[in-house]
């Protein structure tokens, strides 16, 4: 197989993956009644920018652009295992969020934090399938798919 046909499967595979990925999320909004959360649509942005730059290495077979959309599923898969993270209770997850009230809080604090806390808060599970949230699944396929698509770009050789 020749690079720029290893670069065209790659690019291919990620494309389908994220269209996928993002294809389901929005069913899941719009279908499903479950609303975005902040970090819900920073995970959508990066399979946005995998949508573009897989296009991109379809288009001209170049390996570089190939690595770029590895890199950008990469960054998908990161984000999905960071606010996965925040749901369990991993770690902490942006302020803007969450409704953080803490047992030092005057109750006017408390009530302003809570009258301005976000709609859909990015630390609850809105749904899960088999104990793995949907941001769990968006890092966990993402990360296949980057892992499959640097396979690919790997083990490629050049036409002689």
């Amino acid at each position: 197989m020749t690079r720029a046909r290893g670069v065209r499967q790659a690019a291919w595979l990620l494309f389908a993956v994220s269209g996928s990925l993002l294809l389901g999320a929005l069913s899941f909004q719009f279908l499903g009644g479950l609303a975005p959360c902040e970090m819900c649509f920073w995970q959508r942005y990066a399979h946005l920018a995998v949508l573009a730059v897989a296009a991109l290495a379809l288009l001209s077979g170049n390996r570089a652009i190939g690595w770029l959309a590895v890199l950008a599923m990469a960054a998908a898969a990161g984000l999905g295992l960071f606010h996965a993270g925040v749901e369990q209770k991993w770690w902490q997850g942006i302020t803007a969020c969450t409704a953080p009230v803490s047992a030092g809080m005057s109750t006017a604090d408390m009530l302003d934090t809570l009258m301005n806390a976000p709609l859909v808060r990015c630390d609850e599970i809105p749904w899960s399938l088999m104990g793995i949230s949907m941001a769990g699944w968006n890092a966990l396929i993402s990360a296949g798919a980057a892992l499959c698509g640097a396979f690919i770009l790997i083990f490629t050789r050049r036409a002689k």
